[in-house]
């Protein structure tokens, strides 16, 4: 019991974070973009990235 206890508290602080990183992911495409690089592997990922994160977000599972 305190094993599942302790592993939902840790959902929100787990979300909150992946949250914030969403947020520095999407500003340093916002930066890349702007500065000309449109494309690319990592660029490419990163939007990948982005479009699955909030997939998860929009499905409530996070």
């Amino acid at each position: 019991e305190n094993v599942l206890a302790e592993s939902r508290m840790m959902i929100p602080d787990c979300r909150k974070r992946l949250e914030s990183a969403l947020a520095d992911l999407k500003g340093t495409l916002a930066e890349l973009e702007e500065s000309g690089e449109k494309e690319g592997p990592d660029v490419d990922d990163a939007r990948s990235t982005i479009a699955d994160v909030e997939k998860v977000f929009e499905s409530g599972d996070a």
